[in-house]
């Protein structure tokens, strides 16, 4: 039941970094190599603060600004310096990785006897890991009740329609540039907001924790789009934050096969590519049906 416990609430603070994924990846077709460089971003001035006697909350809140800059960033260097989507993201992610030193002094930032959110009075009182699941659902549901009204918004139907047909969007007159650059700030100001809760709750933010991210957020959102297939944008965001339990679900059935904590990269990897197959192999099998049940008929 722990181990469940523990998936969920992993599931909910990883699911946050999927749907900030899921505004550039999906809503604005913009392929994001930053995001590796922010999630440790986030976690390392979330820690850095709260080493500091900052509050936890501030701290975390901090984080959100923190990846917006980063977004900011590679923004300005897509729209403004014209580099390609993916080299922006690259650059911006490498140049985080020395930003991170500088802002932790070293590699590795431990919150041993700090302070943080998962200390909390009220949370003390849980069963064990039910701390996790309780503020990953609460940052969770902030999360999409904030990106469920902004959608909803001008500006947001805006930003939708940049990522639809960006000639178009600028045929109605819609900065598109700017749509773009807001739309990395706030992606990257979530999947910052992940980071510091991934430090928070592990106890210590390193600059090499970005590693792989990526594939994590983007196992989110296709396991959540295989899982319940077509669905409103609004239903999306809370599918990927379900994929994302999902996902973590699917790691800790392959642990409890026996598979070494090493290889999880790995087998991140391999999940994602099912994943990414799977449509492919469903509309292969529904073709071949097809095709026997029309050879029924002629027979």
């Amino acid at each position: 039941m722990s181990l469940i416990t523990s998936a969920i609430g992993q599931g909910l603070m990883w699911g946050i970094l999927g749907v900030g994924l899921f505004l550039t990846f999906r809503v604005l077709n913009f392929p994001d190599m930053t995001v590796e460089g922010t999630f440790p971003f986030g976690a390392a001035v979330a820690v850095t603060a709260i080493t500091h006697g900052m509050s936890p909350l501030l701290a975390t809140l901090l984080a959100f600004v923190a990846g917006m800059l980063a977004g900011l960033a590679t923004g300005l260097l897509y729209t403004k310096g014209k580099i390609p989507i993916l080299l922006a993201g690259i650059l911006v992610m490498t140049a985080l990785y020395s930003i991170n030193l500088r802002v932790m002094g070293k590699a590795n930032v431990s919150l041993l006897n700090e302070n943080t959110l998962f200390k909390a009075k009220f949370l003390t009182r849980l069963p064990q890991y039910f701390d996790g699941v309780v503020v990953g659902f609460l940052f969770v549901a902030v999360t999409l009740i904030i990106l469920t009204y902004f959608l909803q918004t001008e500006l947001g139907q805006a930003f939708i329609a940049t990522g639809d047909n960006v000639t178009m969007a600028r045929s109605l007159g819609i900065k598109t540039d700017g749509m773009t650059i807001m739309g990395l700030m706030v992606s990257n100001g979530f999947i910052g907001i992940s980071g510091a809760l991934m430090a928070q709750s592990n106890g210590y933010a390193d600059v090499s924790m970005g590693i792989g991210v990526i594939v994590i957020g983007l196992a989110s959102i296709i396991i959540g789009e295989v899982a319940f297939g077509e669905l409103t944008l609004n239903q999306r965001l809370v599918a990927v934050i379900l994929g994302s339990i999902l996902y973590r679900f699917v790691l800790l059935i392959v642990l409890q096969l026996g598979f070494n904590t090493d290889d999880l990269k790995l087998i991140s990897a391999i999940v994602l590519a099912l994943a990414l197959m799977l449509p492919t192999f469903q509309k292969r099998f529904h073709t071949q049906k097809i095709i026997r049940n029309g050879v029924a008929r002629h027979e």
